[in-house]
C-alpha cells in the first residue's frame, strides 16, 4: 500500500477532537498496510542440517547471515552476483534509506512514519561470520534441517520476483560487496528491518515475538535472554 499527500497542517490549527481522529486515522492506515514478509511456517525447500547461522547488529540495522550454496540454488541470481562466496548477510529495509549513502533527518522519518517500498540487501561474506565481525556484536545459532530449510523459505519469499520467478535488482551496494533487491511488503514504524529479523528467527524455531522488534536493542535484549537458556549456541 502506497501512499501521497499533497497537504499540510499547521501546528496549533486543530481541535483536540480533530487532532483524535487523524490519529485514528492513521493507525488504521497503518493497519492495513503490507506486514509481508511472513513468518514461514511450512517450505518445499531441501536443506542440510545442522547448519550455524548468524546474527549480526550494524548501528541500528540486524540482519542474518547464512551459507551461501542452499539460497543460491534456490535465487540463481545471487549466484550470478555473488558467485563463491561462502556466505550472504541478508537484510531487508526502507528503500529510500538503505540505499542511501548520505542519511538526512528527512529520509529517517519518512521512513519511520510513512509507509515506503522495501528492498533486501546482500552483502558478500568471505569468510566465517564470527572471525569476519570479530569484535562486534554477533550471535550463533545451531539450526536442524528442518527449521534451516523455513528460515531459508523466509529469505526467499522476503524478496519480490518478476513474472519468470527471478528476483530483480533495485541498485548496486556501497558496503562492501553488496547488492539491493527488491522487496516484498511495507516499512513503516512496526515493520522495520529489526521487525523482519524478529520474524526470520520466529521462523527458525526461536521464541521471539516480531511485535515491537522496531529496534536492534530489542532484538539484542531477546538474544541475550536466549544465550542465558543456552539457547543460541553454535553446533557441536
Amino acid at each position: 500500500m502506497r501512499f501521497k499527500s499533497g497537504w499540510q497542517i499547521r501546528p496549533g490549527c486543530l481541535s483536540d477532537t480533530a487532532c483524535l481522529f487523524i490519529l485514528l486515522a492513521t493507525l488504521l492506515l497503518l493497519s492495513a498496510c503490507s506486514h509481508q514478509p511472513h513468518v514461514v511456517k511450512q517450505t518445499d525447500i531441501s536443506a542440510p542440517g545442522p547448519v550455524d547461522i548468524y546474527i549480526v547488529r550494524q548501528g541500528w540495522h540486524t540482519g542474518l547471515i547464512v551459507p551461501a550454496s542452499t539460497i543460491q540454488s534456490r535465487l540463481p541470481k545471487l549466484y550470478e552476483r555473488f558467485a563463491d562466496t561462502p556466505y550472504l548477510e541478508f537484510g531487508w529495509g526502507d528503500r529510500g534509506y538503505y540505499e542511501a549513502e548520505d542519511v538526512s533527518i528527512g529520509l529517517t522519518i519518512q521512513a519511520a512514519l510513512w509507509p515506503t517500498d522495501s528492498v533486501m540487501r546482500v552483502i558478500a561474506i568471505p569468510e566465517r561470520p564470527d572471525m569476519h565481525f570479530a569484535g562486534k556484536e554477533i550471535e550463533t545459532l545451531c539450526l536442524d534441517e528442518n527449521h534451516y530449510a523455513l528460515l531459508l523459505g523466509f529469505i526467499e519469499n522476503s524478496f519480490y520476483k518478476d513474472s519468470d520467478g527471478r528476483i530483480i535488482d533495485s541498485k548496486d551496494g556501497f558496503e562492501g560487496d553488496s547488492q539491493f533487491y527488491q522487496a516484498t511488503g511495507d516499512y513503516y514504524l512496526m515493520n522495520t528491518c529489526n521487525t523482519w529479523t524478529a520474524k526470520g528467527l520466529k521462523t527458525a524455531g526461536l521464541d521471539i515475538s516480531p511485535a515491537f522488534k522496531s529496534g536492534a536493542g530489542s532484538i539484542e535484549r531477546n538474544l541475550s535472554r536466549q544465550k542465558k537458556k543456552q539457547v543460541l549456541r553454535a553446533c557441536p
